[in-house]
């Protein structure tokens, strides 16, 4: 379509880009592979919640592998439990939950606890040699997240920090829905649990939604965020379907609340990028 020859010169977009008070990169893909979008995608930002897709896809591998069981157990001990997002940390020490469960809660409420639960279990180390491996160069897990000074290694010590691009995120979701990296069912798996994501404030905020309020598209996303720090990610969809990478830092606004200017204006710039090359049918005359 027409509107797909150019979207680097869509004024809507390059206002959008150009209205934020840091930094934004951005990409977007086919599931082809075809790059539809890409504005400084290469460039490193810290990763926030992010870094909790590689960390889903590894540990899913390692099942398939016959090295980890869905169903295995893991115990809360009381000094893992870390502040931020998710439940865990309101938790009594001791919950044994299962893997599946403990990949769920990183994911859908991305709780940091669980996070940390999953990277204990297989190793920075191992995480890291699949992020080579999956070519994703501008990726690094430094630690464990949210950990008091004590805790805390000798690079997160010198102010290091989990970093990713929207180069390699993108990258990611494409071998993953392609079914490049894990079984059919694991697969599956991997993207329902993305799909249950109930943080939705950017990719997911401006896809049209029925008269019942549900998404007419199918969303498996991942979002983050830190001081300053707004991202999302994921596949939507339409009847082109998209993968979506945004990521951005030095934002001025640093509210924790879906109205948060920049998280707004990323919802506008990912509603943008979904109209014009998702390939949506207009609404019908007279609609609001």
């Amino acid at each position: 379509m027409a509107g797909h020859a150019r979207p680097h010169q869509h004024p809507d977009l390059q206002f959008l880009l150009a209205s934020h008070p840091g930094t934004v990169s951005v990409r977007v893909l086919s599931l082809q592979g075809e790059v539809l979008f890409d504005h400084q995608s290469e460039r490193p930002f810290p990763s926030a919640s992010l870094i909790k897709v590689p960390l889903l896809v590894r540990a899913l591998w390692h099942v398939q592998q016959g090295q980890a069981r869905l169903e295995e157990r893991l115990t809360l001990r009381a000094y893992e439990r870390v502040p931020g997002s998710g439940v865990l940390s309101q938790l009594d020490a001791g919950l044994a939950l299962t893997l599946r469960d403990v990949l769920t809660l990183m994911t859908v409420v991305s709780d940091n606890t669980a996070t940390n639960l999953v990277i204990d279990r297989f190793g920075l180390h191992d995480v890291n040699v699949f992020l080579r491996e999956a070519g994703m160069n501008n990726s690094e897990l430094i630690g464990q997240l949210q950990l008091p000074p004590g805790r805390q290694n000798e690079r997160q010590r010198a102010g290091e920090r989990n970093r990713t691009s929207a180069h390699d995120i993108s990258r990611l979701l494409l071998r993953l829905v392609r079914g490049e990296l894990l079984s059919p069912a694991l697969t599956d798996l991997a993207l329902d649990i993305l799909s249950r994501q109930q943080v939705r404030d950017i990719i997911a905020r401006h896809v049209p939604r029925g008269a019942d309020g549900e998404l007419l598209y199918r969303v498996a996303s991942k979002g983050g965020e830190l001081s300053g720090v707004r991202h999302d990610a994921g596949i939507v969809w339409t009847p082109r379907p998209l993968i979506l990478a945004l990521l951005s830092e030095g934002g001025s606004d640093l509210r924790e609340h879906p109205d948060n200017r920049e998280v707004a204006l990323l919802a506008r710039l990912a509603g943008h990028l979904i109209a014009v090359l998702g390939d949506i049918p207009p609404e019908p005359a007279g609609l609001e």
